[in-house]
């Protein structure tokens, strides 16, 4: 199954992948030459914290290539899903009970950031919105308990 993805969190992996083979594979290579001319390496922590991090870097490149090349990359600017809130869509949810209001954008897994609002669509809070439309209540499971939001705003920035 393809994973759904945003173009912008495409285009922010492909970021990623780029800095990670053009400029973080080749200093780990020559940090791992480096500590290597130390001598021994049994007892060389340089040469073992190197080839850790090399370990790491080439982990993330394959996961990241397999990620975009699986995903089904979605510019959301074209979506016309209207007030309905769907993969992609920016929407804004005031707590019925303090107002305040949480703005979040519908996101792939690999892609969410809850700091940049940017949450997962396999996420209880995405989940719960899906479907919906503006001004419906959704009740969303928290640690404290059930919290009951209202629907301010949808929209489909890209």
């Amino acid at each position: 199954m393809r994973a759904p993805m945003t173009m912008r969190g495409a285009q922010r992996l492909r970021e990623e992948l780029e800095e990670l083979k053009s400029v973080k594979r080749p200093a780990v290579i020559e940090a791992i030459a480096e500590a290597r001319a130390h001598g021994d390496l049994k007892e060389n922590a340089e040469y073992h914290a190197a080839r850790e991090q090399q370990s790491f870097i080439e982990g993330r490149i394959k996961q990241l290539e397999g990620e975009l090349s699986h995903a089904d990359v979605i510019d959301v600017a074209k979506l016309n899903a209207g007030d309905k809130v769907v993969f992609g869509a920016t929407v804004v949810i005031a707590d019925t009970e303090t107002d305040e209001e949480k703005r979040y954008q519908i996101v792939g897994d690999l892609e969410a950031d809850i700091k940049q609002g940017l949450i997962a669509i396999s996420s209880p809070v995405a989940r719960a919105m899906i479907g919906k439309h503006e001004g419906d209540s959704v009740s969303i499971d928290a640690p404290g308990g059930t919290r009951e939001y209202d629907i301010i705003s949808v929209e489909y920035l890209g």
